[in-house]
């Protein structure tokens, strides 16, 4: 993996968008993969300020939402599929047969999952894969114990998990499962790429980055991953240990 440690979050959320306008450039029908949360939000502005500014076209270009809560869609606020919508596809006038996002409501969740791995298989391979990581250091809805080797699936949420996601909520909403894209999709992307800042995400990148390989912390399968890219603010970087 490539680790790279920016000054900030808007110096990072700069450097991440640049990455992916420079791919859609290269490449203008690339498959992209967007997360939810705090941390990208950033780099969505961005690319819509360039897409208005015409610095980058979006209009042969694919995407796909990383997971959702399941018994949730984009019209429920606090959803992953909403937040996508809110921060990147409708400000950008991405058109709905552009993107897939999970059927997070449908009562056969293995069906939306099988939806999910044929569009990638389709219209990919993916070319950037963004995730963030969990404070129990997962990615996307991989929970802890997550299968390396799984496509997309859906699986019950880490007590942790349930408890933080409340901050995307108005008010208590029950959290139990989440269906996600799997880690076997991150290793086939082109650039698998890691967020994370602020000083709360420190304790979990040291662990994830410079501890050991385990599915306990999904996130640390990046250091199997040469091609990965680890976006990082100092704040977030400061428990790495630099040899």
């Amino acid at each position: 993996m490539k680790t790279f440690i920016h000054k900030n979050y808007d110096e990072m959320c700069h450097a991440a968008a640049d990455i992916i306008v420079n791919q859609i450039k290269q490449k203008p029908d690339s498959l992209i993969c967007l997360t939810s949360g705090d941390t990208p939000a950033g780099i969505y502005r961005l690319l819509v300020q360039y897409a208005k500014e015409g610095k980058v076209d979006f209009s042969r270009t694919w995407f796909v939402g990383l997971d959702e809560w399941v018994g949730m869609d984009k019209n429920d606020a606090g959803s992953c599929t909403n937040f996508l919508y809110e921060t990147f596809f409708t400000p950008a006038n991405i058109h709905p047969s552009q993107m897939m996002v999970f059927d997070a409501k449908t009562a056969d969740l293995d069906a939306s999952c099988t939806a999910m791995n044929n569009f990638i298989k389709e219209h990919g391979p993916l070319a950037i894969m963004l995730v963030g990581v969990g404070m129990n250091g997962h990615i996307g809805l991989n929970e802890p114990g997550a299968d390396f080797n799984a496509y997309a699936h859906h699986s019950p949420l880490d007590p942790i998990t349930v408890e933080v996601g409340q901050k995307y909520f108005q008010s208590e909403t029950k959290l139990t499962e989440g269906i996600t894209l799997g880690l076997r999709h991150l290793q086939e992307a082109g650039i698998p790429m890691l967020l994370a800042s602020g000083a709360k995400k420190a304790d979990i990148i040291g662990k994830a980055l410079q501890g050991e390989v385990t599915n306990q912390v999904p996130a640390s399968i990046f250091q199997t991953l040469p091609h990965g890219y680890v976006m990082l603010d100092e704040d977030a970087a400061t428990k790495l240990v630099h040899s």
